[in-house]
């Protein structure tokens, strides 16, 4: 292997550990929670559009640019299970940063958005 190749592999490895949110959970993790907690939400943050060529099952569409606006008519309780998504992860993590400031706590994200599924 080329040193250059090797150099990018492990530059996009660190990228990727980092721009992990401590929120992050896998597809399979994400399945296993919305099982075990009967009342958690999965919310997909892609526009509508994208929601409606491909969404994952029992998903609602709040877009990411109407979250701040839409959540708390949607959610009361802030401590309810919230898992979100996008197409690659970047979405759903601005997505919780901002939950996180409206009071909501109880919050996951599948890490890689349905990319990584």
């Amino acid at each position: 292997m080329k040193i250059s190749s090797l150099k990018k592999k492990i530059k996009t490895a660190i990228k990727k550990q980092f721009s992990r949110c401590e929120n992050s959970i896998t597809y399979v993790k994400a399945k296993d929670l919305l099982k075990d907690n009967p009342t958690a939400i999965l919310i997909d943050v892609r526009s509508i559009q994208e929601y409606n060529e491909y969404h994952l099952n029992s998903a609602i569409c709040i877009p990411s640019y109407e979250i701040q606006k839409k959540i708390p008519d949607i959610i009361e309780n802030k401590n309810q299970m919230i898992i979100l998504y996008c197409q690659t992860g970047a979405r759903s993590k601005k997505a919780i940063k901002i939950l996180e400031k409206l009071g909501y706590n109880n919050l996951y994200e599948i890490d890689g958005g349905i990319d990584n599924i």
